[in-house]
């Protein structure tokens, strides 16, 4: 059943930290517009446009914003780091601020400006516990049952990170398709494989649940470090170096909070005949 829509054309951000790229809709007049279907539509790189995420920004009578989260296959993703700090930095120059509170799935998040043209985003405390993540029964979380003996951590959204000596080598594309739909994730899961290449940094490569390989994940990055950390690597403030680039994570007491650039690449619309075709 096709999606009917009663106007001439959708306008939209395209957005992105360090390549990990999004469709940016801005829905605070109208009311939430997005749908599975017109997610998936504008997902594909050849027939639509093409992203990691697609974020739509709601109204809240609580937060400067609300933000819902898509994959490009039309499921809903609870959080989405960069993506956040993305709206977060487009929002703080539209007001002038140099903080926001924006609502998520994953709660309400804090973000600020942390100067230098970089943005930083509070995505809250790691979820450590199986049942918080989820996992499918009660175990330990920093050694799961899986070869390679992964860390699971949860960020609004469920991480699988393995340690590896060497992350450039890792068939990202089989493996984090085979992990992604491991048993012991009922959700599925984010997969990544990261080494230490230095003191308090680590290397990371990611494959996103309902996306695939993309050259940068906020809440991986926060995983990681929180696993990193966990398993006695690093400290709690950590460098993740990213295909894309470098994010900051640092896993304070009050969450984790995560730095880093952000790009307004441009704004465009959907035309008519593509909407009718949804």
């Amino acid at each position: 059943m096709k999606q009917a829509f009663d106007r001439d054309s959708l306008p939209f951000m395209k957005m992105h930290g360090l390549g990990n790229d999004f469709v940016v809709i801005d829905s605070r007049q109208t009311g939430a517009i997005v749908t599975p279907d017109l997610a998936r539509a504008v997902g594909h790189r050849h027939t639509g446009v093409g992203f990691d995420q697609l974020a739509e920004i709601l109204k809240s009578n609580e937060t400067d914003a609300e933000l819902v989260f898509y994959n490009s296959d039309g499921s809903t993703s609870g959080a989405c780091g960069n993506a956040t700090r993305c709206i977060a930095r487009h929002l703080m120059n539209e007001s002038g601020a140099d903080k926001i509170s924006l609502r998520t799935e994953r709660g309400i998040l804090l973000g600020e400006d942390a100067g230098n043209g970089l943005t930083r985003i509070n995505m809250g405390a790691p979820l450590l516990q199986w049942d918080e993540i989820p996992i499918a029964s009660k175990m330990d979380t920093l050694s799961l049952p899986i070869e390679g003996d992964p860390v699971a951590t949860g960020m609004g959204n469920p991480h699988c990170t393995f340690i590896v000596e060497d992350a450039e080598s890792v068939d990202l594309e089989k493996l984090g398709a085979e992990f992604e739909t491991h048993p012991l994730y009922p959700e599925r899961t984010n997969v990544e494989f990261i080494s230490h290449v230095a003191p308090n940094r680590i290397r990371m490569r990611i494959w996103e649940r309902g996306v695939g390989v993309t050259m940068a994940s906020g809440s991986g990055s926060c995983a990681s470090a929180v696993a990193a950390a966990r398993r006695g690597l690093t400290g709690r403030c950590v460098e993740v170096v990213t295909d894309g680039g470098m994010l900051t994570i640092d896993w304070r007491d009050d969450g984790v909070w995560m730095t880093g650039p952000t790009m307004h690449a441009f704004d465009a619309s959907l035309s008519r005949q593509f909407l009718e075709s949804i």
